[in-house]
């Protein structure tokens, strides 16, 4: 069984998206332990001590940082990695529009790129949840 948290800056404001969002999550939670946690947008320094606050309590959980700059998976990479976990916590981390901090990003056992495209935080969550979904 697996057990992974996603942690966010910022809500989904684009309805549509929150609920592909919300289809995932829902079908995530029939299979395992999924964890949504969003945090309030409020400038990059004061959403990182949040967010490494968030990290600190998942100590034992493979950290996985969304970056641009970060290394590009197939969804088969992804999906072997999360396996090869062997139910090991893992936690997913997307910034808000402004990015993360390099407190952040040096946190990160994984720091991971969806694309060398730019997407929106709301659009790279939808991405996120759609291929840890296709992972598990």
């Amino acid at each position: 069984m697996f057990r992974y948290t996603l942690i966010c800056v910022g809500k989904m404001k684009n309805r549509h998206l929150a609920e592909i969002c919300n289809d995932y999550l829902s079908r995530l939670r029939r299979q395992g332990s999924f964890e949504l946690v969003e945090l309030k947008d409020s400038g990059v320094e004061s959403e990182s001590s949040r967010i490494i606050e968030a990290l600190e309590k998942r100590r034992e959980a493979r950290i996985y940082v969304l970056g641009e700059e970060g290394k590009s998976y197939s969804s088969s990479t992804l999906a072997g990695e999360l396996l090869d976990l062997h139910g090991r916590p893992a936690v997913f981390v997307i910034g808000s529009a402004y990015g993360l901090a390099e407190t952040v990003k040096k946190k990160a056992d994984v720091l991971l790129a969806l694309s060398q495209f730019t997407f929106t935080h709301e659009i790279a969550r939808m991405l996120l949840c759609e291929q840890i979904y296709r992972a598990v």
